[in-house]
């Protein structure tokens, strides 16, 4: 029997987050195949051919955390859990971007890894210990070295963005004293299932994980997750507390509470990956046909922040600068650029929505609620927002 079977193919996709100069338009864009597939011994759902990760995060990557006010709070209410239940000492970020979450520890508790200097020298300009390494054995060598153990590892949307899991959990041994705590934090796969967020699949994502799959790696390494808190950012993602094997401390019942509705919904099964398939291909005809229908009545659309998962979604349903006349977006780095692979214009958002605008697409739509309370205005006007799950529609 196959061990690896794919059953979702997103079409040729550009890198994610590769914004276009004005000048770089006319040169050719090189494109992936975006497959998806499962691993049915490890249950593990990933992209089937993943791009080396110096191409991916370099000094040009434009994400910064500190952008949304959703993420600000979510690390800031993090840190007072972590401050309450676990007091640690010291504290290694991995994938430290801007800063956003160890800059509500002293300086002296906290190190951060950030591979894209562009953004860790943010940090490092903060007076924070900061590293521009990517995660792997010789940097958790050298943070060993330099460092010591800590009490203490966080990393939001970044172990899902590294292909050798077990050179991730190896290295997290390394530098993770027995009785640390190491915190993961990333989409959570059941959620973009039942929300039919097909887009949470883009080149940095190789991964997308259940916690079945991620106990299956885990276990290889003397690891188990003690604690699952499901949270509503990014569209529904898991965040994970994980413990040494030998560490006595009591796993509670989230874990088989969120192990349970994993199975229950089919997420050992190939069957329920492809049904999600079908929906996937519905989604796209749908979104499609609403983009048609609005601009056969020569209506406006315009795009509402630029975003690594809605490049999944124009170049799957392929939206071009036809159906969208341009995107806004508060990101500097994006700014006077053009979207990967539909070359659709980004610029400055202004603080508000232009007048002649009926119509908004949502790319960043896991900000959907910030978005919204932002734009009182321009929805009470009877502006309407486009959005793509769980089933496309104008709202």
């Amino acid at each position: 029997m196959k061990r690896n079977i794919n059953f979702l193919d997103l079409g040729l996709q550009p890198l994610a987050n590769n914004y276009i100069n004005k000048k770089d338009l006319k040169k050719k864009e090189k494109k992936y195949r975006l497959k998806v597939g499962i691993d049915l011994k490890t249950k593990l759902v990933s992209i089937n051919k993943p791009i080396s990760s110096k191409i991916m995060f370099n000094n040009k990557y434009p994400y910064r955390s500190s952008m949304s006010k959703t993420m600000i709070k979510s690390f800031l209410d993090l840190s007072k859990i972590i401050n309450k239940k676990f007091n640690p000492n010291k504290i290694l970020e991995i994938g430290s971007n801007d800063g956003s979450f160890i800059k509500n520890f002293s300086k002296k508790k906290v190190i951060g890894i950030e591979p894209c200097s562009n953004v860790e020298k943010i940090t490092k300009k903060m007076g924070f210990n900061t590293y521009p390494d990517y995660w792997d054995l010789k940097t958790a060598r050298k943070i060993f070295k330099k460092n010591g153990n800590v009490d203490l590892i966080y990393s939001a949307n970044t172990i899902s963005h590294i292909q050798n899991l077990d050179e991730v959990f190896k290295s997290i041994n390394i530098v993770l004293n027995d009785k640390g705590i190491l915190i993961i934090e990333d989409p959570s796969l059941l959620e973009c299932l039942k929300k039919n967020t097909y887009d949470q699949f883009y080149n940095e994502h190789i991964y997308v994980f259940s916690l079945i799959g991620i106990e299956s790696i885990l276990k290889k390494h003397n690891l188990e997750v003690f604690h699952v808190q499901n949270l509503q950012i990014h569209g529904g993602s898991n965040r994970y507390f994980i413990k040494k094997i030998n560490n006595k401390r009591k796993i509670k019942s989230s874990v088989k509470f969120t192990r349970d509705n994993e199975i229950k919904y089919g997420l050992d099964k190939i069957s329920t990956y492809r049904q999600f398939a079908k929906r996937v291909r519905s989604s796209k005809k749908i979104l499609k046909d609403i983009f048609h229908k609005i601009n056969s009545k020569n209506k406006k659309i315009i795009g509402y922040g630029v975003t690594a998962k809605s490049t999944t979604i124009l170049n799957y349903c392929k939206i071009s600068k036809k159906l969208i006349e341009y995107f806004v977006d508060t990101t500097k780095d994006k700014q006077n650029k053009y979207t990967p692979g539909t070359k659709i214009p980004i610029y400055k958002y202004k603080g508000f929505i232009e007048k002649n605008v009926e119509f908004v697409f949502l790319g960043a739509w896991n900000f959907k609620e910030e978005i919204f309370k932002k734009e009182k205005k321009f929805i009470k006007r009877g502006g309407k927002f486009i959005i793509h799950t769980p089933i496309p529609k104008i709202i």
